[in-house]
């Protein structure tokens, strides 16, 4: 036994534990070989015998799982080098800070609390009826395509985002979903935002990325109208641009509102995009057949909705003019917001 353990001990790369492996699993190996003498045995003797080198597999297997385990523990650690002493001073005068993104999620979320909305969280690996179907999407919705959205393998399981019936899991597309976890969670009345990471197959470009981050809102209470629409978004829009911002409502089409909206701003000081009207928002009241799918009564309760893209708010208000900038980790681009 002694010597087992000590050839086990021995291994330290993937090439001597493929070796080792072979020698015992392979088709030429020992436990292949006692395998193939269950078949020689008298009929009575072999279903002990099947049990034995079952047990034996399994232990073997736990040694391989435990030599694979040291392995890629000692390969990390090649990788990360010497261990760095996290009581030494910063090598020059930048000590770490909060990423933009970060900031400008904040700065929103506290404008949104002041209004009393309260943060709402929820998964970012969702089911198809959470992101799509509870939100009144159709299944012929081309967001529903696998061109547009990041879908799992079938076996997929997540004890977090149970199905509702024969669905896919998928990275959500959007943080809409948590407003249906909230109603679900939640009687009216309530308002939430829900900011998170999202998800969808975008060419990445100056404007585009398959990872962003949006903030959703959501007022369910009895007679909520346009009227508290256009105020709740107005009050955003002045405190992130200040009072000289102008605001307009365009039709649109989203499948969990309507109405819907698109919503612009004009705004005198953004540089070079100073007096120019820009949709920065989808927005509108929710549709009627969001709140029967969660359980509210529509003729009793009303509410409205938005979406706002992090990264285009914090590009608006830093003039930056290449999202890509966000997740480049250069310094001299990060320490402009320290």
């Amino acid at each position: 036994m002694s010597e087992v353990k000590a050839a086990v001990a021995s291994i330290k790369t993937r090439p001597e534990f493929e070796v080792f492996k072979a020698k015992i699993s392979g088709s030429n190996g020992l436990l292949t070989a006692v395998k193939k003498t269950i078949g020689k045995l008298p009929q009575a003797e072999k279903p002990a015998a099947g049990k034995l080198i079952n047990r034996a597999k399994q232990q073997v297997e736990e040694v391989f799982a435990e030599i694979l385990a040291r392995i890629e523990k000692s390969e990390l650690a090649a990788k990360l080098g010497e261990p760095i002493d996290p009581t030494l001073p910063s090598p020059d005068d930048f000590a770490g800070m909060r990423h933009p993104l970060s900031q400008i999620r904040e700065e929103m979320c506290g404008i949104f609390h002041r209004l009393g909305f309260t943060v709402a969280e929820g998964p970012e690996l969702e089911t198809e009826w959470f992101c799509f179907d509870a939100l009144n999407t159709p299944a012929n919705h081309p967001a529903r395509d696998m061109q547009d959205t990041l879908f799992f393998p079938a076996d997929t399981i997540a004890a977090d985002a149970p199905k509702h019936a024969d669905e896919a899991y998928l990275l959500r597309s959007h943080t809409s979903s948590v407003q249906i976890r909230a109603m679900l969670a939640t009687k009216p009345p309530l308002r939430v935002v829900a900011p998170g990471r999202c998800f969808r197959r975008d060419t990445v470009d100056a404007t585009h990325s398959a990872n962003f981050h949006q903030i959703e809102g959501l007022w369910v209470d009895e007679n909520v109208t346009l009227r508290d629409l256009k105020s709740v978004l107005d009050f955003f829009v002045r405190e992130v641009f200040g009072h000289a911002a102008e605001t307009r409502l365009r039709p649109s089409f989203f499948p969990f509102t309507e109405p819907s909206f698109e919503m612009d701003i004009r705004v005198p000081n953004l540089g070079a995009l100073s007096n120019r009207w820009l949709e920065i928002m989808g927005c509108g009241l929710v549709d009627p057949k969001v709140f029967e799918n969660v359980g509210i009564d529509p003729e009793k309760w009303s509410g409205l909705a938005f979406g706002i893209g992090i990264e285009r708010i914090a590009m608006l208000v830093h003039g930056i003019d290449d999202i890509r900038h966000f997740y480049a980790n250069d310094l001299r681009f990060l320490r402009q917001f320290a």
